[in-house]
């Protein structure tokens, strides 16, 4: 990855990276002959320091902090809740109601290694979210998250019953196809397997809001990529097609 691409904004006390899906932020020891973006962070700044992570297949928002006391202060500043991390994601079916909050405790799951479950034994965890679009089999939400618990948008969701799309540990590793989303779809002629609108997890960190050590407040956002832009055209265009002629958006 040339990571001049994915810089959104740098200052003597940190920089923001938009993170592609598919790469760790810190190198893990079962997968560490991949690439971290610490490891190519520490490359191009020598001193650089983690504050907070996201998911190996969550893309989106993330601060490194440049000094040590930089490090200090935002690490206390998303301890303390100082911090406003917003993301989008696409679930399966249609929440309701279509504006809440789930506050279910999340712990380690007793069997399976590296899951979460919500349990009343586990950390206090808090998610909002709204519904901002919903396309039938899929629906855009915005999720603000009070706390930093691991998988914590992906457990509360799957609480909902509303998993977030291709998500193999929560919900349904399935892809996402343009045949389920649009009627009479027909592959072409020298085509023998469809390729997926989006085979990764359909979830984002796309804004982060915060006052740097000197009191300034930025609000920091990370465009949707690519894949996920692309799938939401196709969910537009295809959506609530019931019969020919019939007008729809997008």
């Amino acid at each position: 990855m040339r990571l001049v691409d994915h810089i959104i904004l740098e200052t003597p006390d940190f920089v923001v990276v938009n993170k592609p899906s598919g790469m760790l932020t810190l190198p893990d020891r079962h997968d560490n002959e991949l690439a971290s973006l610490i490891a190519i962070m520490k490359k191009a700044y020598g001193e650089i320091y983690t504050v907070h992570r996201l998911d190996r297949d969550t893309s989106g928002i993330i601060l490194f902090a440049r000094t040590e006391a930089a490090h200090k202060y935002f690490s206390q500043l998303f301890e303390s809740r100082d911090v406003k991390k917003f993301y989008l994601g696409l679930v399966s079916g249609q929440p309701m109601p279509k504006q809440g909050n789930v506050s279910e405790a999340i712990m380690e799951h007793p069997v399976q290694k590296g899951k979460m479950v919500t349990n009343r034994k586990g950390k206090p965890s808090s998610t909002d979210y709204e519904v901002l679009e919903e396309f039938g089999l899929y629906s855009l939400v915005r999720m603000q998250i009070h706390t930093g618990r691991t998988h914590q948008i992906r457990v509360h969701m799957k609480f909902l019953g509303h998993p977030i799309a291709v998500d193999e540990f929560y919900g349904s590793a399935q892809p996402v196809l343009l045949s389920t989303i649009k009627k009479k779809f027909k592959l072409g002629k020298h085509t023998e397997e469809e390729r997926p609108l989006l085979s990764r997890l359909a979830l984002h960190a796309s804004v982060l809001i915060f006052k740097d050590p000197n009191g300034k407040e930025y609000t920091v956002e990370a465009p949707l990529p690519k894949d996920i832009s692309a799938l939401l055209t196709q969910l537009r265009k295809h959506r609530g097609k019931q019969s020919v002629g019939e007008t729809n958006e997008g």
